[in-house]
């Protein structure tokens, strides 16, 4: 029988992605291990390797094709003693009797998950639930009775009162999204979920006023139409928006409605940091074409402090993943990579045991490899802070939305003279300015402030980096 290859989900919160490019074309062999397309998501293309051996009989989605749902058939290969010109496209979804293939990121075998952790999604089903198709291949929220859910679909139907088992989905296999959810909420089509128990001890009471829509979820905003009626209609352009703009548009508006933010903001003075880099790029060494082996930038030194202050406040070290705070043994420490379009998040792993050199090194060839997009999944996701650097820019103070799941972001101005109080007298030094932005449900405002006070000691006194 055919092995259907599905579209595969190259990180956790991927829904779609594009199929770039087919590296073999039908009638070829493929070998388990072999390299077989190219898969665009919003930050990166990934080869995708396959995993089983057989011939490429057919290929159902051209290359070239946008916005490809996760799961969706897109080739079937036949198996050993099976003749590929004898297979046919299924008239809709799986081939009859086939069974499905994982295909794996190459390089990332971890982050080929369906989402919500349903790996049973690139299984054969061989015995199919009441009311599926004979011949056809049953999703596996059917065969097992659940309900086939995105995080934030189940996060907004829960808010909402209502019952998530109630809507139909409209995602990849029926998989319930964050637009079912709020559709039936504002259309009044969701049935309410079961109330709490004090609740229902509760006497009769007056009925509530509606909640407003916003209460169910994200808000909508204003409509596209809305928009362009405040406007002439020969006083703008329409720039469609890209997959990595959507993503983050997507993720941090989530991050502001649902991590609550506070802010925490001190003055750092750079004058020893500034002796201390000096002195260690004086003494870095060549390489055989004479070019230095490294050249610390402040930046270099903000990672290291940062992930030595978190390894040193070990109650801030730590993210909050929804019933509980996952803390973590070392610091990872993503830094913000602006790119054309948008930024990455590379994430500097163990920060807090590399030397300032390794941490140079490693942010030049993230910083590379961000711009031309080339940046693997497991190299910028995860991360428990950011540090988010505008200094270059000449900007003295901001603030930063975190970046979930991570539980705080530091957002690190320009360093300049300033004019400070010294022993009762004027003196002059050079100073930046550092906020930090919290999780308050990660952070309380006096482990926040133990944070960022623990990264303002190291950054004026540096020799501590270096012990």
């Amino acid at each position: 029988m055919p092995i259907n290859v599905l579209m595969p989900a190259l990180s956790p919160t991927m829904e779609k992605g594009n199929l770039a490019k087919w590296l073999k074309k039908e009638g070829d062999a493929i070998k388990s291990g072999d390299v077989i397309a190219e898969i665009e998501t919003d930050k990166a293309t990934m080869e995708v390797e396959a995993v089983d051996e057989g011939v490429l009989a057919k290929i159902l989605v051209a290359e070239g094709t946008a916005d490809v749902p996760v799961n969706e058939l897109i080739a079937l290969i036949a198996e050993e003693g099976e003749d590929p010109k004898g297979i046919q496209a299924p008239a809709g979804g799986a081939a009859s009797g086939a069974k499905t293939a994982p295909v794996e990121p190459k390089g990332t075998p971890d982050e080929n998950a369906a989402p919500d952790g349903a790996h049973a999604a690139y299984a054969r089903v061989d015995t199919a639930p009441e009311g599926a198709k004979p011949g056809g291949t049953a999703h596996p929220a059917e065969a097992s009775g659940r309900v086939f859910s995105s995080p934030l679909a189940r996060r907004i139907a829960k808010q909402g009162g209502v019952d998530i088992a109630a809507i139909k989905g409209s995602g990849p296999h029926g998989r319930v999204i964050a637009k079912d959810v709020q559709a039936a909420i504002e259309g009044g089509t969701a049935k309410a979920g079961a109330a709490p128990a004090k609740a229902a001890e509760a006497p009769a009471a007056k009925a509530p006023a509606p909640a407003p829509k916003a209460a169910a979820g994200a808000p909508a905003g204003l409509s596209l139409e809305q928009v362009k009626g405040f406007y002439e209609k020969d006083a703008y352009e329409e720039v469609p928006l890209d997959g990595m703009r959507k993503t983050i548009a997507k993720r941090l508006t989530e991050a502001m409605q649902v991590a609550p933010h506070f802010y925490l903001t001190v003055d750092c003075e750079l004058d020893a940091l500034m002796k201390l880099r000096e002195t260690l790029n004086a003494s870095s060494g060549k390489d055989k074409d004479g070019k230095p082996l490294f050249k610390l930038s402040v930046n270099d030194f903000v990672i290291k402090a940062m992930g030595l202050a978190l390894t040193r406040v070990p109650a801030a070290n730590a993210v909050w993943a929804e019933d509980r705070i996952l803390r973590f043994k070392h610091a990872e420490v993503g830094v913000a990579v602006a790119i054309d379009g948008g930024l990455f998040t590379p994430v500097i792993r163990k920060a807090d045991q590399k030397t300032l050199s390794a941490i140079s090194n490693e942010m030049k060839d993230f910083a590379g490899r961000a711009r031309a997009k080339k940046l693997k999944p497991e190299e910028y996701q995860g991360g428990v802070t950011s540090v988010s650097n505008l200094g270059m820019f000449g900007i003295k103070h901001f603030t930063a939305v975190i970046n979930p799941p991570q539980s705080t972001i530091l957002a690190v101005g320009a360093g300049e003279r300033r004019v400070v109080v010294k022993d009762g007298a004027p003196a002059v030094v050079q100073a930046m300015t550092c906020t930090l932005s919290c999780d308050h449900r990660v952070l309380d405002g006096a482990l926040g402030a133990e944070l960022i006070s623990a990264f303002k000691g190291l950054i004026e006194n540096p020799m501590g980096m270096l012990v």
